[in-house]
């Protein structure tokens, strides 16, 4: 009897623990841009499938259809068309809540060509999340095939809307998750709540299709810093009163502490849930040890490759299987082991405890229910699991304009910069914008250009400053070239601005225009003086045999000139002989007499001198 029971114990205490948790809808935004009766932001919550356009936005108008209304039917059959013809505008199908799966309702929308579907509640509560079917009812080979997002909207919005297309008003709504997940700096921290099981059915497919086609993305992104990915396990504890069960005994480690359903529901046959719990626990501890090895990104290759290696199906979901796989990805087995521990042992292990502890929200997140789960900035990620979604809602988590390249290609989002420069200032004589790209859409921001920074608003002008602004298109100044001379209206050792050189006059932006000396009279106005203008200076010289004074503006004689530059230059040079022969002789006069001194003192100490009297002898000579 306790066999039959046991799976339905199981469920129980799942279903208890998990309704006890905090389960947070997450939503984006929903704007009603006409008619102006309706004209507003309201939330809505984002289905769980299908695929979300994490970071951007979608344009559409309501269409309510008179039949089907509930979308548990094909449009097709109904005769019922929701594409848009070229050039139109997407269709929103919205749809009432009940009698099927949303998914459904979603995939019956479109294949009509619906762009999005809104699922107007049937009743008045808070908003919830649109899932999957449960396991049972979830081997539809469409839940993978959905590609349109999908909201559902609260039932007072859903019969505003109603009520505004029976007036004949069309409804324009723009569905907005550009802040749908948190984007706070250069780096984003995302976890992947999954399992080791693969007899799950479309789940476990669907997550193990993920991390086969994900893997290459996750270890780039990892590997060159741009995220910080961590592998979560869900696990629940046995009940105590069922702790010494048959059940609890086959799907649980550590006396109950850490459990998991058996794979085929069946504790007959096959693998046990404790088996599961072991092997979600082996991949926790790969990740740690690889992790403190400095390569965290080896999980992926771990996974992927004890899912093709070692499948239940195959009966090689095994401990010695997993370890082949371990050593040949070049990781210590026994640190492993010991990571792993006693697993029949009747105490907590840090890993799964941490893991269990993790599962309960924090802040803005909920409690993990639902599996598998991404979790991107600590907000649940909401949608299809694929490589393409996933992706774009990593991205979406970038601080702007920190983006990795992989965020800008052209699968992942539209370069608005293309179009009109995205409205930006833009030079093109050196193709200098301030347009960039991001992921969310552009902005318009002054570059850096070969270390030259631009300042502006970055709409309508951005001008070069600092050192080496000169460099680049000439500081954005005037700059001419004529008859072999080269005028510039930049100045490096000013940080911004221009000015015409001397000799010119103008903005220094535009144009600098030569300024004729000669006709202005600003030089070379003495009465001897010739005048002629050039471009950027003049020439003066003067008449007869005159020589002109550049500082003084004046012409004087060149003979005169000359006889007196040589009488001064030699009266110069004579004081300068005298100066020197002076010099020598008294520098002889005063070494002479330095010496003598010196001489003299030393002859002093060894014998008495002329003028030096007798000196008497006070020695005492022994005794007498």
């Amino acid at each position: 009897m306790m066999d039959k029971f046991g799976p339905l114990i199981f469920v129980w205490f799942v279903l208890c623990g998990s309704c006890l948790g905090r389960f947070v809808v997450e939503k984006n935004n929903l704007k009603v841009t006409s008619p102006n009766s309706l004209k507003d932001v309201y939330e809505c919550a984002i289905g769980n499938f299908g695929v979300p356009q994490y970071g951007g936005t979608l344009v559409g108008s309501v269409f309510y259809p008179k039949s089907n209304q509930k979308a548990c039917k094909s449009f097709e059959d109904a005769g019922i068309s929701l594409k848009n013809k070229p050039g139109g505008i997407p269709i929103f199908l919205l749809a009432d809540r009940g009698d099927c799966y949303f998914t459904l309702k979603a995939w019956n929308a479109q294949n009509g060509g619906a762009a999005a579907i809104l699922v107007a509640d049937d009743r008045v509560e808070p908003l919830i999340t649109m899932d999957n079917p449960e396991e049972e009812d979830a081997r539809a080979d469409y839940l993978q095939n959905i590609s349109i997002p999908s909201a559902l909207i609260s039932k007072d919005l859903g019969d505003k809307i109603k009520k505004e297309l029976s007036n004949g008003q069309m409804v324009s709504i723009n569905l907005d998750w550009r802040e749908a997940l948190p984007h706070p700096d250069d780096r984003v921290e995302y976890e992947f709540w999954t399992n080791s099981n693969d007899e799950c059915g479309p789940k476990c497919e669907s997550q193990l299709d993920f991390v086969r086609n994900f893997k290459g993305a996750a270890q780039i992104l990892e590997q060159k810093g741009y995220t910080q990915f961590t592998p979560r396990y869900i696990t629940w504890y046995c009940p105590e009163a069922f702790i010494l069960s048959k059940q609890c005994k086959s799907q649980c480690i550590n006396h109950g502490r850490y459990c998991a359903p058996d794979p085929e529901q069946d504790f007959s046959r096959g693998y046990d849930g404790k088996d599961v719990v072991v092997q979600n626990l082996r991949q926790a501890c790969f990740y740690k040890v690889a992790k403190e090895n400095g390569k965290p990104w080896q999980w992926w290759d771990y996974v992927t490759d004890f899912s093709i290696r070692c499948p239940m199906k195959e009966k090689k979901y095994t401990k010695e299987c997993a370890d082949q796989v371990i050593q040949s990805l070049g990781v210590d087995v026994k640190k492993i082991d010991e990571c792993i521990g006693d697993t029949e042992a009747d105490v907590d292990n840090p890993i799964l405890k941490a893991e269990q502890e993790a599962q309960i929200g924090k802040g803005a997140r909920g409690d993990v229910t639902i599996l598998p789960t991404l979790v991107v900035n600590n907000r649940q990620y909401r949608g299809k699991l694929d490589k393409g979604a996933v992706l774009k809602a990593i991205c979406s988590g970038f601080e702007e304009t920190t983006e990795p390249a992989i965020c800008l290609t052209r699968d992942m989002e539209t370069n608005e910069c293309l179009e009109n420069n995205g409205g930006c200032w833009q030079d093109k004589a050196t193709n200098i914008t301030a347009c960039r790209d991001t992921f969310r859409g552009r902005v318009c921001e002054c570059p850096v250009v070969q270390g030259v920074k631009f300042v502006g608003d970055g709409y309508t002008h951005c001008e070069a400053s600092g050192a080496l602004r000169c460099e680049i298109n000439n500081g954005g100044c005037w700059k001419g070239t004529k008859g072999g001379r080269t005028y510039s209206a930049c100045i490096d050792e000013h940080t911004k601005g221009c000015k015409c050189p001397p000799g010119f006059t103008g903005d220094g932006v535009n144009s600098c225009e030569d300024i004729d000396e000669c006709k202005e009279k600003v030089a070379c106005q003495c009465p001897e003086c010739r005048c002629k203008n050039t471009w950027g200076s003049y020439e003066c010289s003067c008449t007869g045999n005159l020589l002109y004074m550049h500082e003084h503006d004046t012409c004087i004689s060149k003979v005169g000139d000359t006889e007196y530059s040589l009488g001064f230059v030699w009266v110069v040079i004579l004081g300068l002989a005298v100066a020197g022969v002076a010099g020598y002789a008294l520098y002889k006069y005063r070494i002479r007499r330095y010496m003598d001194s010196e001489i003299r003192a030393i002859m002093a100490q060894y014998m008495p001198l002329d003028n030096q009297g007798e000196v008497p002898n006070h020695a005492a000579h022994g005794n007498v």
